[in-house]
């Protein structure tokens, strides 16, 4: 039985600190092994969650909650707030020549596994990434 690793952050939403949290990630991947393609889709997917996060949460008290699960082959991705929530059915529409909107198909795509819980209470995303 391996005993499962978890790496915690809690970041305020302020101008770029979702950058800081691409540099734990960094290590948590490269700790596990991960390819470097790998590790930079994971990076570009946390800074597309996060963003989300401090765009569209309206959190009261302005922090985003970010956790690292390392199993044997895959890394899993918790980005959390506390804001209002979203509708997780409604899919954005891409607009040819659009400049917004493509977050949440950017992390479906460079990601394994990606999803959605929220409520009036909050967010949470949760992405997988397997070792390849």
């Amino acid at each position: 039985m391996t005993i499962p690793k978890k790496v915690c952050l809690q970041i305020p939403m302020l101008p770029d600190m979702e950058l800081a949290a691409t540099k734990t990630a960094e290590e948590v991947a490269r700790f596990m092994q991960f390819a470097t393609d790998s590790i930079d889709e994971i990076k570009m997917a946390l800074i597309e969650g996060i963003i989300n996060a401090f765009e569209h949460s309206k959190s009261s008290d302005k922090t985003v909650y970010i956790q690292f699960d390392m199993q044997d082959e895959e890394l899993e991705v918790t980005i959390q707030d506390y804001g209002t929530g979203f509708d997780a059915s409604q899919k954005n529409s891409i607009q040819l020549f659009q400049k917004r909107g493509y977050g949440r198909a950017l992390m479906e795509a460079l990601m394994d596994d990606v999803k959605y819980f929220t409520s009036p209470n909050g967010t949470k995303v949760v992405m997988k990434k397997r070792r390849h």
